[in-house]
């Protein structure tokens, strides 16, 4: 049985702050100052750890003192898993069901399928096509990665008995742009943003703001991982997730139910158009040409 450390009063708000947030500051300020003394791909590969790891530790920071759990918990929650549900995964009162075998064969298949498109598929476009090759690489690596590693992740973790759920939850299946936001999409970074954005926000500023806040926050986020090591495209992707929190906020409002955006086919449609059309804007050439291209070629799938 584990040993557990019982929730207590966190210290001084301050202390709680300065201290949660410096491993942020510390990992995003060195990875920029490396910044000329590595390749693009390999910067934005440690920008991305930086902010990840950074952002990970707050959470742990918020929930190390609510939920009764065991010093292995935390040290598994901070390295061996990638969503930012603290306070489920960390929480050693909690029982969660075994998987069944089709789940593990779904998460592989879709970890497999990641693999082909990465190291067979997109090879396989003439070179004359890099931006179709990049495309499919990056497909790939988000296959391989967000729907199928991470999904064997929170397979393993829920067989002994944590509650690790997958960051993915069939975004496909989503029937309005709110639920492929809200509900299906990167649940991990969801969660993140409910947490530390709208959750202190939305009573002061409404819920309208503090959800278009939260997307500006994605769009930032992004940008600086995807923009600052192309060093181009900037700006493009903090207007694709402007876009994304615009359309959200439409489609719930009075004039979009009129339209018809909430359910049916006139959502799905919606949908698709608003985030699957300027989808270029998020992984714009110049990143897919400058940072993509040459990691393809580093893991040798070019």
């Amino acid at each position: 049985m584990e040993s557990t450390s019982q929730a207590a009063p966190t210290g001084s708000p301050w202390e709680a702050s300065r201290l949660g947030w410096f491993p942020l500051v510390l990992l995003t300020t060195l990875a920029i100052w490396f910044r000329d003394y590595m390749p693009a791909w390999l910067f934005m590969w440690s920008l991305a750890f930086a902010i990840f790891a950074g952002l990970k530790w707050i959470t742990w920071w918020k929930a190390r003192k609510r939920v009764p759990h065991s010093r292995l918990r935390s040290v598994a929650y901070l390295a061996s898993w990638p969503g930012m549900d603290a306070e489920a995964f960390l929480d050693s009162r909690k029982h969660v069901p075994v998987p069944q075998p089709r789940e593990w064969s779904w998460a592989l298949s879709k970890t497999l399928l990641g693999a082909a498109l990465l190291w067979l598929i997109a090879r396989r476009a003439p070179e004359q096509h890099n931006l179709v090759r990049g495309w499919v690489g990056l497909f790939g690596l988000i296959f391989l990665l967000h729907f199928g590693s991470f999904h064997l992740m929170a397979l393993f973790w829920q067989t002994v008995g944590i509650d690790a759920e997958p960051i993915m939850s069939k975004p496909i299946l989503s029937k309005t742009l709110s639920e492929f936001w809200g509900k299906r999409w990167n649940l991990g970074f969801r969660q993140l943003a409910f947490d530390l954005i709208f959750q202190p926000l939305h009573r002061k500023t409404g819920v309208v703001a503090a959800s278009l806040l939260v997307f500006l926050a994605s769009g930032l986020v992004h940008d600086l991982v995807i923009s600052l090591p192309t060093r181009g495209g900037y700006g493009l992707p903090t207007a694709y997730f402007i876009l994304q929190g615009l359309g959200v906020t439409l489609e719930r409002s009075s004039f979009g139910r009129r339209l018809g955006l909430q359910h049916g086919l006139p959502a799905w449609l919606f949908m698709v158009v608003v985030a699957a059309a300027p989808a270029f804007w998020l992984f714009h050439p110049p990143f897919i040409t400058r940072v993509i291209l040459p990691f393809m070629h580093a893991i040798h799938a070019l």
